[in-house]
């Protein structure tokens, strides 16, 4: 090849990949409606190709505040988040210098809030290997309504246009890949590790030991938070435990609900905390008996949490005695004002609930179970309605259910489409018309008493 040639298709090349992580980069629209074979539900897939698809944990948004645009994980961007618009299928990428854990949609402006390595110039985050030194990571967010308009139009400026870098997490911090936003916008709160935890842990706390097979849950971990504005970094709390899933309440400024993180069962999941780091406790008291998982915030006042069944009577091992259906378990909700806990629903056979999410109006309940299959349940009658069985078993990952805000429909990851049996799609699951029309009457009670005469 001439030297001018080669000259010419390097830098081709070199262009040509610079491109693949342009922020406001446009993807073509692969939205299909695919009618579920068993259900009759349609489904609306938003993504059907083999790039990488997988949606944001449910113990976040989902949509945009607007309520028109998805923002999942993919490969299609080269590590980078990206947009797609319900109803018209285009595609966005949204963030730029990829991402660490997760993405926080904010739920009254058109904004997302991620963490990403403050080294991603020079260092992409798919490049980074688990043995380089520890990188700070940094909170920024970006500005959606712009960004999307002037995708559209073909006028995307440079990044910093769009990105606002609130501050630093300090190394001794890390964050460890948790943020979560508050209802204000103007706080996240990430997880505090060992480091800075054990330096604010009460005096003479006992520290836990992992629990469980897996090594996991040990402490001393916490929740720190970042004030958007300045970028000041402090605690809210430090705990002797493990601490996973941080989520904030989208609806109740400074509500924080978080976990205590075993890869299993834990001798104590759920727990709830104030932004000033008061009311500690205990969201759902637990027994030996329940093995919890799989907690989120779906209302203003409400968490759903999967009580699962899914092991024999009888079985004591590492894990303990827990997860059998020799005490109650199901798709519960726990009231966050009064602490009462109701059972919506039970699959019958296999495993039970797994992964949950209701609707923030209080009138659905969505779970899936071992099998992959989606379940419906009206939490007024609980009736309980398969709405598709179409996610494969050998998929990469769990269906994780979540509602839209106004409760009319759901967002799973599916690898229906997939021809590996294993890439997961995303797609939107309606609720059905029939349930959606539902009037009920006011003066029977949610929960009659049968009429029964004992002798």
């Amino acid at each position: 090849m001439k030297p001018r040639l080669l000259l010419t298709c390097t830098l081709a090349l070199a262009t040509a990949l610079s491109a693949v992580a342009e922020l406001g980069q446009r993807f073509p629209s692969e939205r299909k409606v695919v009618t579920d074979p068993v259900t009759g539900v349609p489904l609306t897939f938003l993504t059907t190709t083999n790039a990488g698809d997988s949606k944001i944990y449910p113990t976040h948004p989902q949509w945009t505040a607007d309520g028109e645009w998805v923002i999942f994980r993919t490969r299609r961007a080269d590590g980078d988040a990206v947009a797609v618009n319900e109803k018209t299928g285009e595609m966005v990428q949204v963030t730029t210098g990829g991402y660490r854990g997760s993405l926080c949609i904010a739920q009254n402006s058109m904004r997302l809030f991620y963490n990403r390595y403050v080294d991603h110039a020079t260092k992409a985050m798919s490049d980074r290997r688990r043995d380089d030194p520890p990188v700070p990571v940094e909170v920024v967010s970006v500005e959606l309504a712009k960004l999307f308009a002037d995708s559209a139009a073909g006028t995307v400026a440079a990044p910093e246009t769009y990105v606002t870098v609130h501050g630093t997490i300090p190394l001794d911090y890390d964050g460890a890949g948790e943020l979560a936003l508050d209802a204000n916008e103007d706080v996240v709160y990430f997880r505090m590790l060992g480091e800075a935890a054990a330096r604010y842990l009460p005096a003479g706390t006992a520290v836990a030991d992992t629990f469980g097979p897996r090594g996991m849950g040990a402490g001393p971990t916490g929740v720190a938070k970042m004030d958007l504005a300045t970028g000041e970094v402090s605690p809210v709390v430090a705990v002797p435990f493990q601490v996973g899933h941080i989520q904030s309440n989208p609806w109740v400024a400074g509500e924080i609900v978080f976990c205590w993180e075993t890869g299993g069962k834990s001798p104590q999941r759920t727990w709830t905390v104030q932004a000033d780091g008061s009311g500690l406790h205990e969201l759902y008291p637990e027994s030996e008996y329940d093995w919890v998982t799989h907690e989120a915030i779906t209302g203003p006042d409400e968490v759903a949490m999967a009580i699962i069944g899914h092991r024999e009577v009888g079985v004591d091992d590492d894990w303990g005695k827990a997860g059998s259906r020799v005490r109650p378990t199901g798709l519960a909700i726990v009231n966050l004002r009064t602490n009462e806990i109701f059972i919506e629903g039970q699959v019958r056979t296999g495993s039970g609930f797994w992964h949950v999410h209701a609707s923030p109006d209080g009138r659905w309940a969505v779970g899936d179970d071992f099998d992959r299959n989606l379940w419906l349940i009206d939490r007024r009658t609980h009736e309980m309605r398969l709405l598709t069985t179409g996610h494969k078993t050998t998929a990469r990952d769990h269906v994780h259910p979540t509602f839209h805000p106004d409760g009319t429909r759901v967002q799973i990851q599916s690898a229906m489409l997939a021809e590996d049996g294993r890439a997961l799609n995303i797609c939107i699951v309606p609720i059905p018309e029939d349930w959606l029309a539902r009037t009920y009457d006011d003066a029977i009670a949610p929960h009659p008493i049968p009429d029964v005469k004992f002798p």
